[in-house]
């Protein structure tokens, strides 16, 4: 074990926090917590393989260190930069050496969820009170983890706090709350969104109101727009643009008096498409039209037909009963019954004809056959792009964050063409079993776009982990369709600012968004080992806006007051209130609930009176800045907030 320790200079302070990870989400959540929460940070992370010295730290690690100092750098110079300890294995040992017996809370962020599990069980076993934040891409397993781990400090710490139980353990996966988001940028009108008890909401970009027209403000102005968002070569405002950048959370005045600049507004969305096919061959029943073609359909039906006409001309001619002619009649169909010597004509005729229809029905049933013998063995193979398919999104990337995109978008009912050049991939199962149309091949290769016909395509969304393959599709695709939408997801921030202001001053009539899986999710992750709920991120340019559920008990900027005096423009806003009992509240508002309808309880409200007054038993769902977050559950606000941070590469 190597620890690079750093000069404490925010003097001593008990319950600190530790990171676990090596990855960007670790960078961006240890900067979050120091730059935003100016909390006391240790950051765990595994031995690089290659040193530059005998006695220096790894290059991996200098080069984390280094972009967590910088961001907190042009944030506050005061503080203190995070303890960096190297671990050959995430165990008891190690995390004992992070101080995990001490701590308040610990976040668990390795890509491998093996690795996060096991050192989520040592961490119980070493502090029964330390909140738990877990990474887990696995949603089953996630919940089944977090009865374990609560289950476990119940019997280790008896009559623990309930309240402090609900934010013992948190599962996330930086996939799921990124995934609304990056879906929604391919979507005309739906650029971001958040889920908020079953609701999906929509942040509406609107364009200044002309003269004489009345502005749209939605359930609330969540941020005006930068004054550079109409310059094709001006980039998307961030926290350096001053006043001419973005305003987040923006009174009743100051949009009044913002003429000219276009406002972020929040508001419901219901998806009105096409409700998306059967995704799979398995149900109750099998529908026929999935097994047979049409022509083997009609021609059953007409053979079936006959057969009955056959009977019922048999019954009638021969005046036997009805089961003993249909009974005749399928004898003679199947060629199994005697000739009709010495009948009368009409039964012989009949019989003659019986054996036709027989002869008929072979090729008819032989052709059934294969037709659902063939329907079983394409079930389970990718389908390519129909011919005439247009006004798709396609979704290049299915790992981690494509998968959960691509089911977000198939929930929303919009026409999908994946491109993958791993055949093994995490998301190929799904496109598969949802019947996805996929692409197998490398996106920078000729051609391979242009079989997931990107021509006629509505967006593009850029989601492998690589920048420069991202990169490199986004433009062939704007080669090949000028106007085309493309969202690439780009971590770097100098990289995303150099392709905006490159890209728009090529294509200035077609939208080009950067996004990062990392920023969107450190806010998230952040709030729960503050203990708090996030139910989401929503970008605004290069900023973040974080939506959050807040029990109101505890914090006196909003116990007791009206929720017009518990409003602070630039920091946080109360949006909603939870009307449904303690006791009947979802755990987690930003799950899809299992009841709908009638026998749904009451939920969020979100016409709020402005002379409502908060009381300690309500909850509440507010909107708020990353520093406004930080003051609301009581810690010291971040000086100098306009000043850009790592943390706002939108």
């Amino acid at each position: 074990m190597v620890l690079f320790p750093q000069p404490a200079r925010g003097g001593p302070r008990t319950g600190h926090m530790i990171v676990c990870g090596d990855d960007a989400l670790a960078e961006r959540l240890a900067a979050e917590l120091t730059a935003v929460y100016r909390e006391r940070v240790t950051l765990v992370v595994p031995p690089s393989a290659h040193r530059s010295g005998p006695a220096g730290p790894a290059p991996r690690v200098s080069a984390l260190l280094g972009r967590i100092q910088v961001a907190m750098n042009r944030t506050d110079g005061d503080l203190a930069a995070p303890r960096v300890i190297e671990a050959e294995a995430l165990d008891e040992a190690a995390l004992a050496e992070a101080g995990a017996r001490e701590a308040a809370a610990l976040a668990l962020v390795h890509d491998d969820d093996a690795t996060n599990i096991h050192a989520a069980l040592a961490a119980r076993r070493l502090n029964p009170r330390l909140r738990l934040v877990i990474r887990l891409y696995n949603r089953k397993l996630g919940q089944h983890l977090e009865e374990l781990l609560d289950q476990a400090a119940v019997l280790a710490v008896p009559g623990l706090d309930p309240e402090a139980l609900d934010t013992s353990t948190t599962v996330l996966s930086d996939a799921d709350t990124a995934a609304p988001a990056l879906a929604a940028t391919a979507v005309a009108g739906t650029s971001k969104v958040v889920q908020a008890d079953g609701l999906l909401l929509r942040a509406a970009e609107r364009t200044p109101p002309g003269q004489g027209e009345a502005a749209d403000h939605g359930l609330c102005t969540l941020a005006l727009l930068s004054s550079t968002t109409s310059d094709p070569a001006g980039a998307e405002g961030t926290d350096a643009s001053g006043r001419e950048g973005p305003t987040l959370l923006p009174d009743d005045d100051t949009v009044a008096a913002a003429t000219g600049r276009g406002t972020v507004v929040l508001e419901t969305v219901a998806h009105t498409g096409p409700t998306p096919p059967p995704a799979r061959l398995t149900g109750r029943g099998l529908p026929l039209g999935r097994l047979f073609s049409r022509r083997v359909r009609w021609s059953l039906t007409g053979l079936t037909a006959c057969v009955l006409g056959l009977a019922v001309a048999a019954w009638l001619t021969t005046g036997d009963h009805p089961l003993h002619a249909a009974y005749l009649t399928l004898l003679d169909l199947f060629a199994i019954g005697d000739p009709a010597i010495g009948e009368p004509t009409a039964r012989q005729v009949l019989q003659l004809l019986a054996g036709l229809a027989g002869l008929l029905l072979l090729p008819v049933l032989l052709a059934a056959v294969l037709e659902a013998l063939g329907t079983f063995r394409t079930a389970s193979a990718l389908r390519g792009p129909p011919r005439g398919l247009s006004g798709h999104v396609v979704l290049l990337g299915l790992g981690k964050v494509g998968t959960r995109v691509l089911a977000r978008l198939r929930e929303l009912g919009i026409p999908v063409v994946c491109v993958e050049e791993d055949p093994e991939a995490r998301g190929v199962p799904l496109a598969r079993r949802l019947r996805v149309p996929t692409v197998l091949g490398d996106v920078t290769q000729e051609g391979v776009l242009e079989a997931a016909r990107i021509h006629r395509a509505h967006a593009l969304l850029a989601l492998t982990s690589n920048d420069t393959t991202n990169l490199e599709a986004a433009l062939y695709a704007r080669s090949v369709e000028p106007g085309l939408r493309v969202a690439l997801r780009l971590y770097d921030d100098d990289f995303a600012t150099a392709v905006y202001r490159t890209l728009r001053a090529a294509h200035p009539q077609a939208l080009t968004r950067s996004r990062s899986v990392s920023t969107l999710a450190a806010p998230a992750f952040a709030g729960a080992m503050m203990g708090r709920q996030v139910l989401g991120a929503i970008p605004v340019e290069r900023r973040v806006l974080v939506f959050a559920a807040l029990n109101v008990a505890g914090h006196p900027r909003l116990e007791g007051r009206t929720i017009a005096e518990s409003f602070r423009p630039g920091a946080w806003r109360v949006l909603a209130l939870d009307t449904a009992e303690p006791d009947e509240r979802l755990p987690d508002l930003a799950a899809t609930p299992e009841h709908d309808g009638a026998d749904r309880p009451a939920g969020l409200v979100w016409d709020l009176h402005p002379g409502y007054v908060l009381r300690p038993q309500d909850r509440v769902v507010l909107a708020a800045t990353r520093q406004g977050l930080a003051e609301l559950l009581g810690r010291q606000p971040t000086p100098r907030a306009r000043r850009p941070d790592v943390h706002d590469r939108w």
